[in-house]
């Protein structure tokens, strides 16, 4: 059986991965701090807790358990984020990759699936953004996950680093049978705060902004179930042992839906409305984000398989059980 570490294996996207590998014949060996994360969905194989920005731990981590690839989910991941100081996105973003890049050259490790985000690409200038739309991140977060990419490209000239950086879209939505889900401190994203109002978290949701240039005013996202995005790890792993090159590919839908549409679709699968106001955009907020799909297909066989109303099922049967699961 093949080990894979997962840093960042305890949050959000990283266990549903670990959960995905294990059930397909794969060791997920979870690396976290679990600053973020949760104790309680590491299911599916150890736990070694540790922090990415610690080469010892990481060093030890590697000789423990000697994995076959790497899967790098650790992240500062707040694209809209103000009162963190930059400092911070660049010590765990870009300095924790440079440390997990030096483990994983010291232990001989060359195949990494690395988590990176529609961020890096900034303002679009299409209706669809493939993998060749300009570089221009407008956030903190999004410079530094640029940033991790060209570490990456540089130790696959330095030293034969394998790898695929997965720029994922907006992730959503639960485990099938609500094992594991979303539960993000502070929770910004729009689907989990939109039933979060529905089980009384918040009077009303907040929706930032109505005069965009979409057909009806509210700004369009591309969400693909967490899932999909955990076979689309797998089908990247696949792909590197393959000897596929190494390249950054959107994971996405190719489907983009408003704010209001996604509201409408809650009340299609939950039978309520969710009451809501309209406040001013935040800044540098797109009207538009919507992935190219092309190259995950030509290159991973990859598709996302769930509709927006699949999305909002699972969602709302994890936290209809567990709203607020809680930290360990």
């Amino acid at each position: 059986m093949q080990n894979i570490l997962i840093v960042g294996g305890a949050g959000y996207v990283g266990s549903h991965c670990a959960r995905h590998l294990a059930a397909h014949g794969l060791q997920p060996i979870v690396y976290d701090d679990l600053s973020q994360g949760h104790r309680d969905f590491v299911r599916w194989g150890p736990l070694v807790k540790g922090d990415i920005r610690h080469f010892e731990s990481l060093e030890a981590a590697f000789k423990q358990h000697q994995p076959q690839a790497v899967i790098h989910l650790a992240a500062l991941t707040l694209v809209g984020d103000h009162a963190r100081p930059v400092a911070d996105y660049r010590d765990i973003n870009v300095s924790g990759t440079e440390k997990l890049l030096a483990a994983m050259k010291s232990a001989g490790c060359s195949r990494l699936v690395y988590s990176s985000s529609c961020a890096v690409y900034g303002q679009p200038q299409a209706d669809q953004l493939d993998e060749d739309h300009p570089l221009k991140p407008i956030s903190t977060y999004g410079e530094t996950k640029l940033e991790a990419e060209k570490l990456l490209w540089r130790a696959a000239a330095d030293w034969g680093l394998e790898w695929i950086a997965l720029r994922y879209f907006n992730a959503a939505g639960a485990a099938a049978d609500a094992a594991i889900g979303e539960d993000h401190d502070p929770e910004t994203h729009l689907i989990p705060r939109a039933l979060g109002t529905l089980l009384g978290e918040r009077t009303e949701l907040k929706v930032f902004g109505e005069n965009y240039e979409t057909k009806d005013g509210t700004a369009v996202r591309d969400f693909v179930h967490v899932e999909d995005l955990a076979k689309g790890h797998h089908a990247a792993l696949t792909y590197l042992s393959d000897g596929g090159r190494s390249r950054a590919i959107n994971l996405g839908s190719g489907v983009g839906h408003s704010v209001l549409e996604v509201l409408q679709a809650i009340e299609r699968v939950t039978g309520l409305k969710v009451p809501h106001s309209f406040a001013p955009p935040r800044p540098g907020d797109p009207a538009r984000l919507v992935a190219g799909t092309d190259l995950a297909g030509d290159c991973l066989s990859w598709k996302a398989q769930c509709s927006l109303e699949q999305i909002i099922e699972d969602a709302w049967r994890w936290h209809s059980r567990s709203p607020t699961p809680g930290k360990q």
